[in-house]
């Protein structure tokens, strides 16, 4: 499975971004996906996540209300919108699967996925 994220970019304070991250080779349509983020010197935090066989989605504390996590299967394709955007979501963005179910208590560990896109940068300036 390869996963190829796009859309990042500069933007300012209070703007929107629209993240796409595409998905080919063998791709498993009941898999979940999830967006993760790294700021320069941080870790790789949890943003969000979609269960593909429960349809739920869950958010970190930190992007509720303002992001949103979408998938189209037909596409083989996931989307992140980001909306009110804050000079500390300024990070490099990466989507990720895995081929299997997931326990939902772990859905927001970067260890059970299995496969990542090359990341897209988002930057946020005040």
């Amino acid at each position: 499975v390869q996963l190829q994220a796009s859309g990042g970019g500069l933007v300012q304070a209070g703007g929107s971004l629209r993240l796409s991250c595409v998905a080919s080779g063998r791709t498993f349509n009941n898999a979940p996906m999830a967006w993760f983020r790294q700021a320069p010197g941080k870790e790789r935090e949890f943003v969000v996540a979609l269960d593909t066989w429960s349809s739920r989605t869950y958010y970190a504390d930190s992007v509720k209300g303002r992001f949103t996590m979408s998938r189209d299967k037909a596409k083989n394709t996931a989307y992140l919108g980001m909306n009110s955007l804050k000079p500390e979501d300024t990070a490099v963005y990466y989507c990720a699967t895995r081929s299997g179910r997931i326990v939902i208590s772990s859905i927001g560990r970067a260890e059970v996925y299995d496969y990542w896109g090359q990341g897209t940068q988002v930057t946020v300036s005040s």
